[in-house]
């Protein structure tokens, strides 16, 4: 069984004091006795801000027996269709869970407008790749997968 890793499994590992160290080394283990361990172009870019060295990462990948996989143009054109849709279903504004109400929200300090969490295409192509590439996606940030990528089998 392949299993593609998302960047926030690995910076629990590699980031000193994360809250989620434990489960994720955990559950990096057991995905690794399960099969071969790949990740994308961008989560590739993503721990590369981590390493003073391109040489660092590479070892500390082939340590961990983790492998970077190419995402090729399937995973591609499947990323920027998903994210499409994704831009034409979010909501610029916030809205209230108790009444629904929907309303714009100002920083106190600045005056800057605050959005909710948003997503960019490097969301899209981690789950895109991991869709084409391998048979589940090793992440702790399920929601949104779960809602664009139906039929991808999520681990935490």
């Amino acid at each position: 069984m392949i299993t593609a890793v998302d960047t926030n499994i690995l910076l629990d590992v590699l980031v000193p004091g994360q809250q989620y160290a434990e489960s994720s080394e955990e559950s990096l283990a057991q995905s690794l006795g399960a099969g071969p361990l790949v990740i994308s172009e961008p989560v590739y870019a993503e721990l590369a801000g981590r390493f003073p060295a391109r040489e660092e990462l590479d070892k500390f990948l082939e340590d961990t027996s983790i492998r970077p996989q190419p995402s090729g143009v399937k995973a591609l054109y499947l990323a920027g269709t998903l994210w499409r849709e994704y831009l034409r279903r979010r909501s610029d504004s916030l809205v209230c869970p108790s009444c629904g109400a929907s309303q714009d929200v100002l920083c106190t300090r600045c005056g800057a407008r605050l959005l909710p969490r948003q997503h960019g295409v490097a969301d899209f192509l981690i789950g895109a790749h991991a869709a084409v590439h391998s048979d589940r996606l090793l992440t702790r940030d399920r929601g949104y997968y779960r809602t664009y990528f139906h039929g991808l089998q999520l681990q935490s």
